[in-house]
């Protein structure tokens, strides 16, 4: 039986070092500067042979202005209220501040499972912190030291006594099971001795499909998160910049999981100067690595900025599948028009991705999320496809009779076949007598081509060319046989 673990306290009292402890991987950011953390992020939790779901929380402050700071607190009162236990971090060394005392009182009126944590308590100079802790009304408080992995072993019999407690309520409201089960008879079918097969088997779309958002600051990627998922589960807001960590998002549509990703805004290399920016990019050019399909948010009024075909360039790159959301659809006028504009610019802007598909939506009034999740899905079943080597040679063999290889150096070119290596994305290789003598324009001829005869518009395709074996040439002595 699982539970669910959250990690709270004031800011910079150490709760993402922890939660990356816990987690066994560096993925919430962490820095000395206080505040870093400021969405509530989940992760599946392991001490030892113990698993639980543990929630990563931002720095609690006491304000209610509907600033940003207080869209932070709302976020961390969420974890309390679907947290089985609370992990109460403070700083051993700082002691008990008035922050802590008023953090306290909340979870008191919580009615949940507190455990006091006084973190960085390696050293001589939490002594008087560990002792000032008992002033919080939560008992003994669990010394911990989340950088050097010190008293995980409290932390295991803690969340090991919710999971036994868990279990026993699960056990109590399980109805009984009668001793006698009914008899029911089935009929089956009749063998008739046919050795007939089924239809072939089709490509089958896994459960979960990992999806990353990405774009400019102020894109509006957690708007669309929000709307899409039916709640405010990251921070939004007027300021740019808000989103810092990469937030996984799981969500449920048409049967499958869907795990979104919400990442900071990407700005020019060049603009980039703070530290905990260039974290904070630096985690959403990883989340483009580990996503299957990738969508570039753009923004309606300023469309195909120089950074946004950088990105797109840096998904194909990376061979990740690729749509294009156009973000704030509702506030343009002349829709015709700028749709019209839109696809002539995507066309000319971006030849590596020829067919790249391209959604209008509105993140904020929810428009149009049902085609982009069309989108999604039909870019996940080209970039997964495979197409049989037969069917290549057949189709190649049109191409070289419309439009030979030219020659080089007075030297004809010959493609002998090719063969799809991989998926995933679609990645083939081509046989040829000269390989490293192949125009780059013969090879674009060749995959633009295929994006046409296989219906592969926009998916990242890898093409290597090698060089046959000549079974007349000796590979040890390199010369004629016979």
């Amino acid at each position: 039986m699982s539970v669910t673990v959250a990690i709270v306290g004031r800011p910079n009292v150490g709760k993402s070092t922890l939660f990356n402890r816990l987690v066994g991987r560096k993925i919430a950011l962490v820095d000395d500067t206080p505040g870093v953390t400021r969405d509530r992020r989940e992760a599946e939790g392991r001490i030892a042979d113990l698993k639980f779901q543990v929630l990563d929380t931002a720095g609690y402050e006491d304000v209610t202005d509907g600033s940003l700071e207080d869209r932070m607190r709302r976020q961390t009162e969420m974890a309390i209220r679907d947290a089985d236990v609370i992990l109460f971090m403070i700083d051993a060394r700082a002691g008990v501040t008035p922050l802590d005392q008023r953090f306290a009182q909340v979870l008191r009126k919580a009615g949940k499972d507190v455990h006091l944590i006084a973190n960085k308590a390696e050293g001589r100079e939490a002594g008087p912190g560990l002792l000032e802790a008992y002033r919080l009304g939560f008992g003994e408080p669990v010394a911990l030291s989340a950088e050097h992995g010190l008293g995980l072993a409290d932390l295991h019999a803690i969340v090991s006594q919710a999971v036994d407690k868990a279990a026993a309520e699960a056990e109590a409201e399980r109805p009984p099971v009668d001793d006698q089960l009914p008899e029911v008879d089935i009929d089956l079918p009749e063998d008739d001795g046919s050795t007939e097969e089924g239809p072939p088997l089709r490509w089958n779309p896994k459960r979960y499909l990992n999806v990353a958002i990405i774009g400019r600051p102020n894109a509006g990627k957690s708007t669309l998160i929000n709307r899409m998922v039916g709640e405010d589960r990251v921070l939004t807001g007027p300021e740019a910049g808000i989103t810092r960590d990469s937030i996984l998002v799981p969500w449920e549509w048409e049967g499958r999981t869907i795990n979104l990703v919400d990442t900071a805004g990407i700005r020019r290399r060049a603009r980039v100067t703070e530290k905990l920016e260039k974290l904070a990019v630096g985690d959403a050019l990883r989340s483009i690595q580990y996503a299957e399909v990738v969508v570039l948010l753009l923004d309606a009024a300023m469309p195909f900025e120089r950074q946004d075909l950088t990105l797109a360039d840096l998904v194909e790159r990376e061979g990740r599948a690729l749509v294009i959301a156009v973000n704030k659809w509702d506030l343009v006028e002349d829709k015709n028009a700028a749709l019209a504009s839109l696809r002539e610019a995507c066309e000319r802007l971006l030849p590596q991705l020829r067919g790249v598909p391209l959604v209008t939506i509105s993140g904020l009034r929810g428009r149009n999320i049902d085609r982009l999740m069309q989108a999604i899905f039909s870019v996940e079943k080209k970039w997964n496809s495979h197409i049989s080597t037969a069917r290549l040679n057949r189709w190649l063999a049109g191409m070289i009779e419309g439009h030979p290889p030219p020659a080089v150096s007075g030297r004809r070119l010959k493609i002998r076949y090719m063969t799809q290596a991989k998926m995933r994305p679609p990645s083939f290789i081509l046989f040829a007598s000269r390989p490293e003598a192949l125009p780059a324009s013969y090879l674009r001829y060749l995959v633009n081509g295929m994006r046409d005869a296989f219906d592969m518009p926009g998916t990242p395709i890898r093409m290597w060319v090698r060089g046959g074996k000549n079974p007349f040439v000796s590979e040890d002595k390199g010369r004629k046989l016979g």
